[in-house]
């Protein structure tokens, strides 16, 4: 085999290179029958390249990529940015005449090649069983989170019974101090929200039956589907990302902190010590937080109807309950109330099965929010079909 020259920008081919020397280089001479032969040298790393890549890349492209014998020998080391800049400069397919160094870089050379070998094969998209496992392992999570509830339901039934035998064990404290905290502290918020969703809906309202002339009908809109509706639902949301993420993250740090493995170990029942008062709690403030949050959305509504229609405070207070049947109060209530025991309950389902990690914790809190607020939409829908007459004027 004839020496091999310098790299093509030395003018004097026959000088040998420096092996101690740790540049990367890349020589070319003609061996047998005229065959090129390409002969890499020193490091071939992101360190060692970073000065010289765009020069290595634009001699490494003037290389032909068929019937050149590349000697890899000389290479002291060999990284993936290295071993990259060679596998696009090859075709991204290994050449037939290749001469590696001596074991054991030799073993650690070819992993590096056939690790861009197997990237290459990787389809763009996924394939389709990989998508049909995907929703295979939705609908597994799926029932283990049916499973899991219908246990936890079974257990706050059997908790209840013995609650009503034995009522020294109620956590009347608990109670009271969930009821503040979700009702008493979620007074403000609500209360702004009410006032701006009840002046844009009144707005809006109004623009619209200003056009047929029926500008007191305004009242009967804002009233009915406030107190059905709008109040209900507006207020269960904001509890069940206020309220509901706050139990759900209190639940999941007493298992990161193990209070419920010691809570097990004292024998005290988690549904009776932690579910059931906060259940209880919510089902009693919700329908509270509702009545207050449907006042806002109304004094906001007669605010916008005086703007917008002149309309009269007085006339509006006086006609609202005879515009809008006292059913439609009753309905609220009731469905306020099962909002909260529904919110309680998803937030006490997603936080006992948070695992003992923060991950988990943030996880496991926004899935019970957005999981409560569907379950409420959900309900809503219930109560919209099966009372959809009741408190509704002919």
């Amino acid at each position: 085999m004839d020496a091999p020259l310098e790299p093509r920008d030395v003018a004097d081919p026959s000088d040998p290179s420096d092996p101690s020397d740790p540049s990367p280089r890349l020589l070319r001479s003609t061996g047998e029958g005229g065959r090129l032969q390409a002969r890499l040298e020193g490091d071939w790393t992101l360190l060692a390249l970073r000065e010289r890549v765009e020069a290595l890349r634009g001699e490494l492209g003037d290389v032909p990529t068929a019937n050149v014998a590349w000697d890899l020998s000389a290479v002291r080391r060999l990284d993936p940015t290295g071993a990259l800049l060679l596998w696009q400069a090859w075709g991204r397919r290994q050449p037939e005449d290749l001469r590696w160094p001596p074991a054991p870089m030799a073993d650690m050379f070819q992993a590096l090649f056939a690790r861009l070998g197997s990237k290459q094969g990787k389809p763009a998209k996924p394939p389709r069983r990989q998508n049909v496992r995907q929703f295979g392992q939705g609908l597994l999570n799926l029932a283990s989170h049916l499973l899991d509830a219908t246990a936890l339901l079974g257990q706050v039934t059997r908790d209840l019974g013995t609650l009503i035998r034995h009522p020294d064990l109620i956590a009347w404290k608990d109670i009271s101090a969930h009821i503040y905290r979700s009702g008493a502290q979620a007074l403000g918020i609500t209360a702004l929200v009410g006032v701006l969703v009840g002046i844009t809906l009144s707005y809006l309202t109004a623009k619209q039956l200003q056009s047929y002339g029926a500008d007191i009908y305004v009242i009967n809109i804002l009233g009915i589907s406030v107190w059905r509706e709008l109040g209900p639902l507006l207020a269960a949301i904001l509890v069940a990302g206020r309220s509901g993420s706050a139990m759900t993250a209190q639940l999941g740090v007493m298992r990161v902190t193990q209070e419920l493995d010691a809570l097990s170990v004292m024998g005290i029942s988690h549904t009776i010590r932690l579910v059931v008062p906060k259940m209880v709690a919510l089902a009693l403030s919700l329908p509270l937080v509702m009545t207050w949050t449907s006042s806002m959305v109304l004094l906001g509504g007669m605010l916008a109807a005086r703007a917008t229609l002149g309309l009269d405070y007085i006339q509006f207070l006086q006609g609202l309950p005879a515009a809008v049947p006292v059913a439609n109060l009753w309905l609220g209530l009731a469905k306020s109330a099962v909002f909260g025991l529904m919110i309680a309950f998803v937030a006490c389902h997603f936080g006992l099965r948070i695992k003992p990690n923060s991950e988990s914790l943030g996880t496991g809190t926004t899935d019970s929010v957005v999981s409560a607020i569907t379950v409420v939409i959900i309900v809503d829908a219930i109560f919209a079909v099966m009372f959809s007459d009741l408190g509704i004027k002919g």
